[in-house]
């Protein structure tokens, strides 16, 4: 039996509730999530806060660098009134908080934004938190990075970001991606929906005992192709309505697309 696709909530319920915030992650899982997806930043100050941009001018319309930033400066800013008045008053997370709200036998996906001086307060708050590795995944979009987590974190998995850009052909190419996670030593591919992540190469990953999760879902058409693949996890914007869409029978006529093996 091919093990169910998990339904991870993109920032939390992104699309309704601001980003990357207690409230978004608390209805993603009112939703029916089976975890979140979180962006995570060293403060100036050696704290570990829940943010997906460098600086807070988009969602708290004050711009200060996380990187320059105190804990309490960023405590004061108001990241939820962008999203509408039912949101006024949120406030950016720390990591701790964001441990402490997880859910019994629900996912986070620690997405690592911060460089390697990120790993020790990281280790020191995963090894307090009382969470069982089991339910936490590590992402970065670098590959030293991920390199440097296996070595520090061997308890964790820890999966390799990665987008695509068409030049002629999508690159990193299969190959590419290949080299680039056993040289890694990465757990599995957290990959952009894009049309490279097919069935030959979900064959080849999962030959090399790779997990396969695919951001960002939100169209019902895509969720059911890669759970087709039997990718292990899409992460969406909208956890609710997806696992909604999943569940609805085909529209009649209708059948998912055909894939259709390349070579790697």
């Amino acid at each position: 039996m091919v093990p169910r696709t998990l339904i991870i909530g993109h920032r939390g319920a992104s699309l309704e509730a601001p980003e990357n915030t207690l409230s978004s992650f608390r209805l993603a899982f009112e939703q029916g999530a089976d975890g979140v997806e979180a962006d995570f930043r060293l403060t100036g100050d050696g704290e570990i806060v829940c943010l997906h941009d460098d600086g807070t001018a988009r969602t708290a319309g004050v711009d200060l660098r996380v990187e320059e930033a105190t804990l309490s400066e960023l405590r004061l800013l108001d990241v939820g009134a962008w999203k509408g008045a039912r949101w006024a008053g949120e406030r950016i997370p720390t990591l701790q908080e964001v441990l402490c709200a997880l859910p019994a036998g629900k996912m986070l996906f620690i997405e690592l934004k911060s460089g390697p001086e990120i790993v020790s307060p990281l280790a020191a708050l995963l090894a307090g938190s009382g969470v069982p590795a089991a339910q936490i995944r590590l992402l970065c979009f670098s590959a030293d990075l991920i390199r440097l987590l296996k070595e520090r974190l061997p308890d964790y998995r820890a999966c390799w970001l990665t987008d695509y850009r068409f030049r002629g052909a999508w690159r990193p190419s299969p190959r590419e991606l290949l080299d680039s996670l056993e040289a890694s030593r990465a757990d599995g591919l957290a990959s952009r929906d894009r049309a490279v992540l097919d069935a030959s190469l979900v064959l080849a990953l999962r030959a090399h005992s790779m997990e396969i999760h695919v951001w960002t879902v939100d169209a019902a058409s895509a969720g059911r192709r890669l759970c087709a693949l039997g990718v292990d996890s899409v992460m969406t914007n909208r956890p609710g309505w997806l696992r909604r869409s999943l569940s609805e029978p085909l529209p009649p006529g209708q059948a998912l697309p055909e894939e259709r093996a390349g070579e790697l």
